[in-house]
């Protein structure tokens, strides 16, 4: 599975072929089991396993310390994962407009608390309610997404691509589902030895400060991929 950039709008994913696969997981704590649930941390973490073992070789050589960029970047993440979003603030209200107007820029916004929100696929008028699990960093992550990558953005907003679902799954919940998913998978807050995952994550933090939203990007459009694959419905709909 790779990611693939087009004039910073468009995220495509290449697919490993078959026998790829089976070589990623040769020897891996990751198993594959196709009844895992779309978007899953196992799931995702298996995909992210699969896409770093090529580089197994280099990744091996990371070190137990940690650089002094790795340790910045770490704890300045470990620090967004830690922010519950608060509707009293207003750089969170000043996110979320700008949420609204980078998914619907000709659309006028009424307010925070609208029924406008549902057609993003959140639960109700009040999306604040929805950030409980994740937080603060799941919206950043929906922003990022919207505006980094905007084709594929609006492409899985609107469902366009494949064989859809009369019901489908719920666009801005899936997000902010994703994000806390991610943040499980990868358990940077814990104390307990560095598993594989984590270690290549961090390398990957290392090349670039945004990795974790990246990843988040990529997590998203394969688990609408494999959405598409499994002709799944609302009722699947397992977050």
């Amino acid at each position: 599975m790779g990611v693939e950039g087009n004039n910073g709008s468009c995220m495509a994913i290449r697919s490993l072929p078959p026998v790829s696969i089976s070589r990623c997981s040769h020897g891996s704590s990751v198993t594959s089991d196709d009844s895992s649930t779309c978007g899953s941390p196992r799931w995702i973490g298996r995909g992210l396993s699969c896409v770093c073992m090529k580089r197994k070789v280099t990744y091996e050589r990371i070190c137990v310390n940690l650089t002094p960029l790795q340790e910045e970047r770490l704890q300045r993440l470990k620090h967004r994962m830690k922010v519950y979003f608060d509707s009293l603030r207003r750089d969170h209200q000043e996110a979320l407009r700008a949420l609204w107007y980078a998914t619907y820029p000709d659309q006028e916004l009424h307010g925070l608390i609208s029924d406008q929100w549902k057609e993003m696929g959140w639960q109700g008028r009040d999306p604040s309610t929805d950030f409980r699990g994740a937080g603060f960093i799941s919206l950043e992550n929906l922003l990022f997404f919207a505006k980094t990558f905007s084709t594929s953005f609006q492409r899985l907003l609107k469902k366009q691509g494949g064989k859809r679902a009369t019901w489908e799954y719920p666009f801005a919940v899936a997000g902010v589902n994703i994000t806390f998913m991610i943040m499980q998978m990868l358990d940077l807050q814990s104390t307990k030895r560095r598993t594989f995952v984590r270690a290549v994550f961090i390398q990957m933090l290392s090349e670039d400060e945004w990795a974790f939203d990246l990843l988040y990007c990529v997590a998203f459009v394969v688990m609408d991929k494999q959405w598409l694959e499994k002709n799944a419905s609302y009722m699947e709909f397992n977050f």
